[in-house]
């Protein structure tokens, strides 16, 4: 295999696919190279010396900051979240969506101490009422979040929001948005020289420095 091939790492689903959607379009890799109905996890573009691994988006970070992909793309959610040791090179532009914390609509909507809040980032959802003073208890759950005030499992929820249609199903209101986020491109901060030059050159034509 050759050394210089660059390994990126994609969440599985929409921010895959416009991903190599705008690598396509930037002459990085050929199109059709990834196709999430194989199963496969692991892609190889040789003519353009590109490999590609589909992964859970929460551990993108994890393969970058560990070397078992020189790049990857993920939401700067995640890249938050995981406070993990890598370069961000760029904002993407693609995948905006907002971190909100949320309750139940026209309840009582003040933060008090020792409030129960479910989650998926615990880490910036202490840090984020940590800085207004407030210390709260986090659940962390994984789906259906929206489920944890209904049921009394929570006081309140922080999790992503792109269009608020399901919070608005589910009897539930944005009370105040944490974070804007969008696709990042992060890379291993360990890369030989060589890979760093192959890096350097896919920045540039996707626009970046």
């Amino acid at each position: 295999m050759n050394e210089d091939i660059i390994t990126v790492a994609l969440p599985k689903g929409r921010l895959a696919d416009e991903t190599i959607e705008l690598f396509v379009s930037k002459g990085i890799t050929q199109e059709g190279v990834v196709d999430e109905e194989s199963r496969k996890l692991v892609f190889l573009d040789e003519k353009h010396g590109m490999r590609y691994m589909l992964v859970r988006n929460m551990d993108v970070p994890t393969y970058v900051e560990h070397g078992a992909a020189d790049m990857g793309i993920v939401g700067l959610d995640i890249v938050k979240e995981t406070a993990a040791d890598v370069y961000e090179f760029m904002d993407l532009g693609f995948g905006a969506c907002k971190l909100c914390v949320a309750g139940i609509k026209d309840s009582d909507s003040r933060y008090r101490h020792d409030m129960v809040v479910a989650t998926k980032y615990p880490k910036m959802t202490k840090d984020f009422f940590a800085k207004k003073g407030i210390f709260v208890e986090t659940i962390k759950l994984y789906g259906s979040i929206e489920l944890a005030p209904i049921v009394g499992l929570s006081d309140m929820i922080v999790d992503l929001v792109s269009t608020g249609q399901t919070l608005k199903k589910n009897g539930l209101e944005v009370i105040e948005t944490m974070l804007e986020s969008t696709a990042r491109l992060i890379g291993n901060k360990s890369m030989t020289r060589l890979k760093h030059e192959r890096v350097k050159e896919i920045i540039k034509r996707l626009g970046g420095i």
